[in-house]
């Protein structure tokens, strides 16, 4: 072999010489990405993973998402034909099983449950309806998507109309949840849409917000919450459960896992040897989790599939479903605001969307804008709570109906 031979053979090996196009694009795209969740501090806790998965996934020859290679073989012992494992495939492949399995997104709503407190909207049972109002943007975009099957090339099966729908929940566990179980093609897409628009929650609603409301109405100081007992904070999260998981089975393994998370914060204060636990869930488990699911959806945003008219579609269905959101939360605020004598300030619908805790803290900012001593950010979580639990009971609807 001479030496001309063995360079050139080498060079082959690199990735440079088998680079597409599309993969340089999307390397460019996970290093923007990259530098908004380091330099610009869009939701870095989620964007970094994704970003890098992006990237990973996209260094030619790299194998990292390599399927497992498996020949049949003959058993001396036996005789036997059996499948034995020749190639172990790639590291993102096997942490993908927890995406397409489902495991991941649960877990992470188990440690959201842990974190969260479901006080507010105990004590306001009415956030419940303003949550569900926000969820109306999901299917108005779940429509929205199969109406595009008139536009050539742009057309959405039901199941990948309803992945894009969930965008609008604004709650990036769930949306990969369902899309994993009924569109796992367009996770990439669909993924890094909605953790971007949960990143620019403090950007895209503040606008919508106002162009809704009056000043006098973003004004308003709602009465100080009542005091929620430790017998109602342990019975809600398990009669949630119950109802929910009777009525809508495809939606127990997120509201589940929500309720325990929950369960487990306000137990701990009960029985000492049940701290561990919530601390673990909201703390170590919730970061490995965090890492996982991040890295593998990132991973999954190839550049042949990412960089398609399709996918500019559901950026944009996904903009209009969290938009759309946002206004039915902050017109059902008006609604309950002129029912109630102007007792409920509009701004604190807008939390409707989950996005915890970051929809709730705009609703806070935008109405201190308003008036300096207005303090809306407990009354605003009470909508975030149930936005979580909303955007959960909206992925079991779709799942159950793409199923039947």
């Amino acid at each position: 072999m001479s030496l001309t031979k063995s360079i050139v053979d080498f060079l082959l090996t690199m990735g440079f010489s088998a680079m597409t196009w599309q993969e340089g694009v999307m390397l460019v795209v996970s290093l923007v990405l990259i530098y908004l969740a380091l330099v610009r501090g869009f939701e870095p806790l989620l964007l970094l993973p994704i970003a890098f998965g992006m990237l990973l996934a996209n260094l030619p020859l790299a194998g990292l998402n390599a399927e497992p290679i498996y020949k049949i073989m003959i058993d001396p012992a036996t005789g036997e034909h059996v499948h034995k494992m020749t190639d172990a495939g790639g590291l993102l492949y096997w942490l993908y099983r927890g995406v397409k399995l489902g495991i991941y997104p649960p877990l992470i709503f188990l440690g959201v449950g842990a974190m969260t407190d479901f006080g507010p909207l105990i004590a306001n049972p009415r956030s419940i309806l303003l949550g569900a109002a926000a969820q109306f943007g999901i299917f108005t975009t779940f429509l929205g998507a199969l109406a595009l099957n008139f536009v050539p090339g742009l057309g959405f099966s039901i199941p990948e109309a309803a992945s894009i729908g969930i965008i609008g929940g604004a709650d990036g566990p769930t949306a990969i949840y369902l899309t994993a179980k009924l569109a796992p093609h367009l996770l990439g897409p669909i993924a890094v849409a909605a953790y971007s628009y949960m990143a620019l929650v403090p950007l895209i609603q503040p606008p919508i917000m106002k162009a809704l409301t009056t000043k006098a109405e973003r004004e308003i100081v709602m009465e100080q919450l009542r005091p929620v007992s430790k017998l109602e904070r342990i019975i809600f999260p398990i009669l949630v459960t119950l109802v929910v998981s009777l009525v809508l089975p495809a939606a127990a393994a997120l509201i589940g896992m929500l309720m325990f998370g929950n369960l487990l914060r306000e137990a701990a204060s009960m029985q000492s040897t049940l701290h561990r636990l919530m601390k673990t869930s909201e703390g170590e488990l919730m970061n490995i989790v965090v890492i996982f699911l991040g890295v593998t959806v990132g991973a999954t945003a190839n550049g042949e599939l990412f960089l398609s008219p399709r996918t500019l579609a559901i950026v944009a269905l996904g903009l209009a479903a969290f938009s759309i959101g946002t206004a039915a939360g902050v017109l059902f605020g008006k609604l309950m605001c002129k029912m109630t004598g102007g007792k409920v300030n509009p701004l604190i619908g807008s939390a409707g969307v989950s996005a915890v805790p970051m929809a709730a803290r705009v609703s806070q900012k935008v109405g201190q804008e308003a008036n300096p001593s207005n303090f809306l950010l407990m009354h605003a979580m009470g909508p975030n709570v149930a936005g979580v639990i909303g955007s959960a009971v909206a992925a079991g609807v779709l799942l159950s109906m793409c199923n039947l």
